[in-house]
């Protein structure tokens, strides 16, 4: 990391700072506080903003977690945010085991990311073969590709999106692929993990 990671546990002689660290730790449970934890709570209270965000894109959302980490893992490898990739790609394997084989998890890693340009064109073909993907995650990685990439989304990739998800998931979706740009734009700034270039 850039920085140096605050200690841990903690050691503030704030009140107010020493709650916000015991609001990310019941966030992280069992697991303790994580690097990335470690590296925001240099401000404590950007990282308590961050926890309760996060808290909620993670864990309050009704998107079925092959979805929600399908769109966090493509952010991370179009971001090359490497310890985000780390830390989603087996939650993603682990959500649909069968779908989500070495070889779907490779295409997702590697395929060229779609470039969001033209108006009519909604970036993966529907028959791409080569991904073993079905419709609604080829969508998602259309939508994703778009939002990360070139920011506007063509109305063709939107009309994509909204024949397999309603207004909610549309919702959820968008602010999970925002809010993991903003995440891997922290984690590869600051070298949070040290995976920086290690693919």
């Amino acid at each position: 990391m850039r920085l140096p990671y605050v200690s841990n546990p903690p050691t503030f002689t704030s009140d107010s700072d020493n709650a916000i660290v015991q609001r990310v730790q019941a966030r992280r449970g069992s697991r303790g506080l994580i690097p990335l934890d470690l590296a925001l709570l240099h401000s404590p209270p950007v990282a308590d903003g961050w926890n309760s965000f996060l808290g909620a894109i993670r864990t309050g959302t009704t998107l079925p977690a092959s979805v929600l980490e399908l769109a966090i893992c493509r952010v991370a490898a179009l971001n090359n945010a490497w310890y985000e990739w780390d830390a989603h790609a087996p939650l993603l394997q682990r959500a649909d085991p069968a779908l989500y084989t070495d070889a779907v998890m490779q295409y997702v890693l590697t395929s060229p990311a779609y470039a969001g340009h033209r108006q009519t064109d909604d970036g993966y073909g529907a028959a791409d073969g080569r991904s073993g993907l079905g419709e609604r995650e080829l969508a998602v990685l259309a939508y994703t590709d778009a939002m990360t990439r070139s920011v506007e989304v063509p109305e063709a990739v939107w009309a994509r999106m909204r024949a397999v998800f309603g207004e909610r998931e549309m919702v959820e979706v968008t602010g999970v692929v925002a809010a993991y740009n903003c995440v891997s734009r922290f984690l590869v700034a600051l070298d949070v993990g040290e995976k920086n270039g290690s693919r």
